[in-house]
């Protein structure tokens, strides 16, 4: 069997890759808004998707369990902006509804997998 090659905790982790796969498409949305000059809106996207899969790796490198629950509760808080985000920019017809609803649901998703990672460090 060959030696797992990835070097971090949460490269292990399935949350983080997801988190980690989810940044992208939402940075295609950033990449809409910036071209609509709605620069703001763009870069606060990004952070918030960002932030994700950031609090998640940083929370894996904590010395203690209730340091990275605290790590997790950001990113679970982080994918909740992100969601936010998509749902005003979509009502105020800032973004179309196209690959809106894929994206809500990996966020929940997400989320849900956050949650359970929280609860499985008791």
């Amino acid at each position: 069997m060959a030696a797992d090659k990835r070097l971090f905790r949460f490269e292990r982790l399935d949350v983080w890759q997801r988190a980690a796969d989810v940044a992208l498409p939402l940075g295609h949305v950033a990449d809409k808004l910036a071209e609509r000059h709605l620069y703001r809106y763009a870069e606060q996207l990004r952070g918030a998707a960002l932030s994700i899969s950031n609090n998640i790796a940083e929370g894996s490198g904590s010395n203690s369990n209730n340091d990275f629950r605290s790590f997790l509760n950001i990113a679970h808080r982080s994918a909740f902006e992100c969601a936010n985000m998509l749902l005003i920019f979509q009502r105020n017809r800032i973004i179309g509804p196209d690959n809106i609803q894929e994206l809500l649901s990996e966020l929940d998703q997400i989320c849900r997998m956050i949650t359970a990672l929280s609860r499985s460090l008791d």
